[in-house]
């Protein structure tokens, strides 16, 4: 008989022990990340966000003993379900002990919980959507993530697989560095010569003096680009309007490259600094003073993450992508930065990973998504 229980937080006290499990997981793990803790608990929706003006959430608590030994959150996104017809459960901010029984608990529980309404498969991690943090990391466990990138101990995808899980779709960081440059495929300047001549993009950064309204437009340009790709459902208004208030505070102009057609944004391409070693010292803690030691002095940060490159459909496959990475590249070098990655890439975009690829990026991360039918 297990001594497992399964507890449906609900009190003050259960989401402060679903909230710090991880702290107590990982102590002595030299590449976790704690989450920004304010971000984390909209997130749970322990605190408001306008993702759950369309979604539910139950996080779950496993204890033993009367300890918290595990965690995970079913969810049900209202919006996805719509967009592809399905009656599809999801599960994320999994945490949990190298124990198969406690993961066996937890997602007993979490399929439970979606069946009795009315679901009939799961997916996951997602941590709660695609459009934030999302997958279990199968491959590079040896360095910290970038910024809003997953990290897990290597024996999660046992505990995961063991409870009926299968992979569903791989997402890769591909790492490059300035001393790459001088080995670039010739043929890429070519299709960025070619694209420029052919539409006439105006190119530009996101511009301080509008940025809020900069940022917003790249957000409908995000919406926008990804229609049809893998499991992609538009943010919604709300969401927009949340994220461009938080990457104002995040985005610097430098880092970023917009192309215009007749004053209509068509793509768009932004890095974020690596703020993770400063997250990692702060412990996540924005408050009192954290905030200021995040973004104090960010030329001294060393590392970008190219979150996104996006260009809305009827540009697509000319190399714009191409085009403003081209236009991002020396204001990236001029702010003094040595290395990049590229993350996420799905494993079913092949132009974007053949484009990495070809112009010398390394994989170096992989994470996964698993699906598995409710019974």
């Amino acid at each position: 008989m297990s001594d497992i229980e399964v507890q449906a937080v609900a009190t003050k006290q259960q989401k402060k022990q679903f909230f710090q499990l991880p702290w107590q997981l990982y102590r002595g793990d030299p590449n976790w990340v704690p989450p920004l803790r304010q971000n984390q608990l909209e997130l749970l929706n322990y605190k408001p966000h306008p993702f759950y003006d369309e979604a539910e959430i139950q996080t779950f608590l496993a204890l033993r003993g009367g300890e918290p030994c595990g965690r995970v959150a079913a969810i049900i996104n209202h919006a996805h379900n719509r967009h592809a017809k399905e009656n599809r459960g999801f599960f994320g901010f999994f945490e949990s002990v190298d124990d198969s029984q406690v993961a066996a608990a937890l997602f007993d529980a979490a399929r439970q919980w979606c069946a009795s309404r009315g679901m009939t498969a799961m997916r996951g991690p997602v941590n709660p959507s695609q459009n934030y943090e999302c997958g279990l990391l199968i491959d590079g466990f040896d360095s910290l993530p970038t910024f809003m990138m997953t990290y897990n101990p290597p024996f999660y995808a046992r505990l995961v697989e063991g409870c009926g899980f299968s992979k569903s779709q791989e997402m890769y960081a591909y790492w490059g560095n300035v001393d790459m440059l001088q080995h670039l495929d010739k043929k890429l300047q070519f299709i960025i010569d070619e694209s420029k001549r052919r539409f006439n993009f105006q190119l530009r950064n996101l511009d301080r003096s509008r940025f809020r309204e900069d940022v917003r437009k790249f957000l409908d340009v995000f919406n926008c680009s990804f229609v049809g790709s893998w499991g992609f459902v538009p943010m919604s208004e709300a969401e927009i309007e949340h994220a461009s208030v938080g990457l104002r505070q995040l985005i610097v102009p430098e880092l970023t490259a917009t192309a215009e057609v007749d004053g209509k944004m068509v793509g768009a391409v932004f890095g974020l600094l690596d703020y993770n070693p400063r997250i990692k010292k702060i412990d996540g803690r924005l408050f009192p003073f954290g905030f200021i030691r995040l973004l104090w002095n960010r030329r001294a940060i060393p590392r970008v993450r190219l979150v996104s490159t996006n260009v809305i459909p009827e540009y697509q496959k000319w190399g714009l992508g191409l085009v403003l990475l081209n236009k991002l590249l020396p204001d990236a070098l001029a702010y003094g930065l040595k290395e990049a990655e590229f993350s996420w890439v799905m494993e079913s975009n092949h132009l974007s990973k053949a484009t990495l690829e070809r112009g010398g990026a390394k994989r170096v991360k992989t994470w996964r998504i698993y699906d598995s039918v409710i019974a």
